[in-house]
């Protein structure tokens, strides 16, 4: 029985030697941290995460590098963290679609968002701009409406990759106001706006950064923002909800750090405190605010969650009204 005994507690000491080890915040980083980026360089997302980027870098001591994975519905910025080690050196740039819609648009995903993603910090939202071309008879959201009602042939309105959230904008806008409009989706972002530009598209809800410059230049004719707030960068533009009497419109994406399962909770919360004093810092803010986004005070990684879940349960609703929950 002893000699039983002992062997047992030699096997335990050997499993305890191989298990992983909680590791503590002072610890990390031991190496080069990469942030998964699901968008091409250049784009708002893309740029911001290099400006947290370098701060990351300056506080954690260890250099940042953005690896950028467009393309697939964000499945590969996805799958590129996912096969990283939870260690908290590589990070996920996220969006809606990776940790909230897309459980609800696809029947079947290659993998779970809750059960395999943490969030670590949400740090701004991202707002979208109705636009129409400046030859369309509106000025309002109101007489836009009616415009669409009686026109003898539907408008037709672009977004980059369909089933992305300018899409669903339109989407839930249609259901509400029972709306016959045609939909012509775009490989990419620029493109779709550029065409309600130059008149071969009549609207969109186009990004706020990608569609700023047009509005100023007269080119593209702002009618309302798909948020609940004003953008700060372009003040006059009132929120959706307001201009259609439509109170309980909004249809918004977000920006998220984002982290595999598994990553120890010291990392997270260590992430989520440098995130929080980079991204509330006023500079940071402005910058955000400047690119037509509304910049967040970052929540803590318990309260993320829990927006995350309400998230989640509110693209449910929407996805099922307008028909498109299990479409993919």
């Amino acid at each position: 029985m002893p000699r039983l005994i002992g062997r047992s507690v030699l096997l335990g000491l050997a499993l305890l030697a191989f298990s992983p080890q909680p590791v503590a915040a002072q610890d990390f980083p031991s190496k080069t941290i990469t942030l998964v980026v699901p968008l091409a360089a250049g784009t708002g997302m893309d740029i911001i995460a290099r400006l947290y980027g370098e701060q990351l870098a300056k506080s954690l001591g260890k250099p940042v590098i953005i690896e950028n994975k467009p393309g697939a519905g964000f499945f590969a910025a996805t799958q590129t963290a996912l096969s990283a080690p939870p260690d908290g050196h590589t990070l996920l740039v996220a969006a809606p679609s990776t940790l909230s819609y897309n459980q609800v648009l696809y029947k079947q995903l290659p993998y779970d968002p809750e059960k395999d993603l943490i969030p670590i910090s949400h740090y701004l939202i991202s707002p979208f701009i109705l636009v129409v071309n400046p030859s369309l008879p509106v000025q309002t959201v109101p007489e836009f409406i009616k415009y669409a009602k009686e026109r003898a042939t539907p408008l037709n309105y672009s977004s980059p990759a369909g089933g992305g959230v300018p899409h669903f904008a339109v989407e839930v806008m249609k259901h509400r106001f029972d709306l016959k409009i045609t939909h012509v989706p775009y490989r990419n972002s620029p493109q779709s706006i550029l065409d309600v530009a130059s008149g071969h598209i009549d609207f969109a809800f186009a990004e706020a950064g990608a569609s700023l410059a047009l509005i100023r230049d007269g080119k593209l004719r702002a009618l309302a923002v798909s948020s609940k707030q004003r953008l700060p960068a372009h003040p006059s533009v009132l929120p959706f909800a307001e201009a259609a009497s439509a109170p309980d419109y909004e249809v918004v994406a977000w920006h998220m750090l984002a982290a595999r399962s598994g990553t120890p909770k010291p990392i997270v919360e260590r992430l989520n405190a440098e995130m929080k004093r980079i991204m509330s810092a006023p500079e940071m803010q402005q910058r955000i605010s400047n690119m037509g986004l509304i910049p967040l005070d970052p929540p803590s990684a318990e309260e993320t969650e829990r927006y995350i879940k309400a998230d989640v349960a509110n693209w449910r609703k929407i996805l099922t009204a307008v028909g498109l929950a299990g479409s993919q």
